[in-house]
């Protein structure tokens, strides 16, 4: 029957809706007189029957007026109880003044009395519907506990219940005060109690639903969190929800910053405004993780000009689109240049540059991958050496005032490719530095991102959902971590404090050993660790060795007297620097390396620099390995190799 009644078209449902409170504001009338006149079986006149028959209809007209049968009764909400309110008050002073009009007596107590049975049986027969209609689907939907009962919990279960997909059915507070309360018709449990009340109530996952401003210690929580085996995932952040990107029913998993278990850096948002406020930027490798991120903050501080540089051309259409839809909703009018190119093409590069009047270039344009880089040497070193090198001569050449290169903690003494070609990177910078004084070279050097292209953490969570086994390298391989916004916070803070040649690196905190990462996955999406004790477990962690040119650990520093700057949490390192001399020769000799694709000769050359590379495996590039170092060796013994000018 119910369904006969959804499956009405929307006028016939109208007008049932329409002879129901007929009948029932009848209804409501004769009761109220019955009980004030206490008689069971009180028979109206003619004259109470026309004032009725007036009231009703005028209330009919009201509710029309009001907009009530315009409301869809399933998702009925607090404005339509507030109409039903304002169009019984109206009915109630229209059965005063009709019977007034009509010389009908109206005891003074009858209105009272009528409006009260009004709003009750009016409202009253839309939520019986309502909770008709819903509940053989709140039936079948997933129990779903809510930790956090401020304003975001509460707007998340009401979201909840129009949708198909979950049902709240407990709340989780901090306050132990409100520990047994309740809460939108739901019951609010102690967080302290949690373990219990998620199997007395068949909770089947845990939303996370926390105000912005509540001071929750995330990474307790989620320790109290992680026994339970239980799916733990949160809601959209604020400034998505405002800015229209997401909704709050838009339930994902565990943010990052979760998984990372410390505050992150905050930056001087003072001092970064004031270096990019009206302001020409360009950003090199405008489509990567670390790049892209560095877009979406910049322009938020408006500066008058953003360029972005990337050689991918979906990536550029992707970031290009997100940035104009931030400039258009927060009325930012930064001018917007997406431009295609590579950092190989130096005469490209000032071009850009001179073309917008750059007074600030941001490099992160780089191979970050290790072992990618380790099996493609050529590409690594001229990626990540010769495209910073032809930046930075282009940024000279075009009067740029500051150029900030993004860096890695492999950087510091590498045992891979990708490590030593990003430290001789820093130090060409380091020598253009003393070179000239023009622009502002200086470097900002930090841990592994997480949620980067290169991130373990999608990793993992894309083998978790497909079964396992999750994949890590060494039982006690260890890594500093930080989340990409906090990344890129700390390159525009850097940007800003640089006077010329500086290694800045990030007070990272405690590193994180990589297996533990991957354990508090599992848990946290619900499953268990498949181990020898346990072995009905669901996901089972494999190690499978270190990968060429992969340490057990990462450092941030070459030396050990880090020098203090204006912001508590960032460092200036103290490192050893290379004369441009030096450095020029450096470059041609990986240049004629690198054009007779001599990868032996490229490795001997960036051991031969001051970079304390030391590989702790052989060359692993596969063309290399495949018997190109005899052909390589073979052309330079007749003469035979072509080179070919860069940039």
């Amino acid at each position: 029957m119910i369904n006969t009644f959804l499956n009405l078209p929307r006028v016939q449902k109208r007008l049932i809706s329409v002879a129901s409170d007929m009948v029932v504001l009848f209804v409501a009338i004769w009761s109220a007189f019955a009980l004030r006149l206490e008689q069971q079986l009180w028979v109206p006149d003619q004259g109470h029957v026309i004032v009725a028959a007036i009231t009703v209809v005028f209330t009919i007209v009201v509710f029309i007026r009001l907009g009530l049968y315009r409301a869809v009764i399933r998702f009925l909400g607090d404005k339509a109880l507030l109409t039903i309110i304002y169009g019984v008050f109206a009915s109630a002073l229209a059965l005063i003044i009709t019977g007034y009009l009509l010389q009908v007596p109206i005891p003074r107590s009858v209105p009272i009395i009528y409006g009260a049975l009004a709003f009750v049986f009016v409202s009253g027969t839309r939520l019986g519907v309502r909770m008709l209609v819903n509940h053989p689907h709140q039936r079948n939907k997933e129990a779903v506990a809510i930790i956090g009962a401020g304003e975001t919990g509460m707007a998340l279960a009401s979201a909840l219940r129009q949708g198909m997909e979950y049902r709240p059915v407990v709340f989780v507070t901090f306050n132990k005060a409100n520990h047994k309360s309740m809460i939108d018709g739901l019951p609010v449990v102690s967080i302290d109690l949690i373990a219990k009340n998620m199997l007395k109530y068949g909770v089947r996952r845990i939303l996370l639903a926390l105000d912005p401003n509540s001071r929750v210690d995330r990474k307790k929580l989620l320790k109290q969190l992680e026994p339970l085996s239980i799916p733990v995932q949160t809601v959209p952040s604020v400034s998505e929800l405002v800015a229209g990107q997401a909704r709050i029913n838009d339930i994902r998993d565990l943010e990052i910053e979760d998984l990372l278990g410390r505050d992150p850096v905050q930056p001087d948002n003072a001092i970064v405004a004031a270096s990019l406020y009206g302001k020409s930027v360009m950003v090199t490798g405008a489509g990567g993780s670390i790049g892209s991120e560095l877009c979406r903050q910049i322009i938020r501080h408006r500066p008058k000009v953003l360029v972005l540089f990337e050689q991918s051309e979906f990536s550029l259409y992707a970031i290009e689109r997100e940035l104009q839809s931030i400039n258009r909703i927060e009325g930012l009018d930064v001018a917007l240049h997406p431009l295609l190119g590579s950092v190989h093409h130096r005469r490209r590069c000032e071009t850009v540059m001179k073309a917008f009047g750059t007074q600030t270039v941001y490099h992160a344009a780089a191979y970050k991958h290790v072992p990618l880089v380790e099996h493609n040497v050529i590409e690594g070193v001229q990626n990540n050496v010769f495209g910073t090198w032809y930046t930075a001569e282009a940024a000279v050449a075009a009067g740029v005032e500051r150029f900030v290169l993004i860096s890695t903690d492999k950087a510091v003494r590498p045992t891979n490719v990708m490590g030593a070609s990003k430290r001789l990177a820093e130090l060409v910078l380091q020598g253009l530095a003393r070179r000239q004084r023009g622009t502002v070279f200086s470097m900002v050097r930090f841990g592994n991102v997480l949620g980067s292209s290169g991130s373990v953490v999608p990793l993992f969570r894309d083998q978790i959902r497909d079964g396992g086994p999750v994949t890590v390298t060494h039982p006690d391989i260890i890594r500093y971590f930080m989340t990409i916004p906090e990344a890129s916070q700390l390159v525009l803070q850097a940007g800003s404090m640089g006077e010329g040649g500086e290694v800045f690196v990030l007070d990272m905190g405690e590193p994180v050993k990589i297996a533990d990462l991957a354990r508090k996955m599992i848990h946290l999406m619900g499953l268990t660790e498949k181990t020898d004790e346990q072995p009905e477990g669901d996901i089972e962690i494999v190690f499978s060795g270190l990968r060429p040119g992969e340490k057990l650990f990462e450092e941030l520093l070459i030396g050990d007297d880090p020098q203090g700057t204006a912001h508590p949490r960032i460092m200036m390192a103290r490192e050893v620097s290379m004369p441009w001399a030096d450095v020029e020769q450096t470059l041609n000799r990986l240049m004629r390396a690198s054009h007779e694709f001599d990868c032996q000769e490229v490795q001997d050359i960036l051991k031969a620099a001051p970079t304390e590379f030391a590989p702790n495996s052989g060359v692993a590039d596969l063309v290399w390995c495949n018997g190109n170092q005899e052909r390589v060796s073979e052309a330079r013994n007749a003469g035979k190799v072509r080179r070919l000018p860069l940039g």
